[in-house]
């Protein structure tokens, strides 16, 4: 059992988001669902292995940047998939591999290339691949690899 869950709540799009979320992601699975007056209450999904709470409810709170999901990316494949999915659902893209999705939930798609390139111990080829990254909207690992290999 997951001990900490991320809540969600959706001002009255909840059910909306919930076909979302499973249509994106390869391992997702719903687990429960409450109904209250014949529309989607609440519900427990669980995408790729992590459990998620949705709350619909009509209210005035708004989802921010400050907070996001980040997607672990085994490569660019991955990456990409991801990626164009949001993108086909109205998805905005933003700086460094953040995009939000129409419900203002934001998401870091993330390739583990990145991390490990970024942690190099030779901090000139760390600094150009942060250089590189920071201009780029959807993650690249050639990119990356390109600023790491040629100084």
């Amino acid at each position: 059992m997951q001990k900490i869950s991320t809540f969600l709540w959706f001002n009255g799009n909840g059910q909306e988001a919930l076909d979302l979320y499973v249509s994106i992601f390869k391992n997702a699975e719903i687990k429960q669902v409450s109904k209250h007056g014949g529309q989607l209450f609440s519900a427990t999904i669980e995408l790729e292995g992590t459990e998620f709470m949705i709350l619909n409810w009509q209210g005035e709170y708004q989802f921010s940047p400050a907070i996001s999901l980040f997607v672990k990316c085994r490569d660019q494949e991955e990456v990409d998939e991801i990626w164009n999915k949001m993108l086909d659902n109205e998805a905005k893209p933003m700086q460094c591999g953040w995009i939000t999705d129409k419900f203002g939930v934001s998401w870091q798609i993330i390739p583990d290339a990145l991390g490990r390139l970024m942690n190099d111990p030779d901090p000139a080829k760390a600094q150009r691949v942060m250089q590189a990254m920071m201009k780029m909207v959807k993650i690249d690992v050639a990119g990356l690899e390109e600023a790491y290999n040629n100084g």
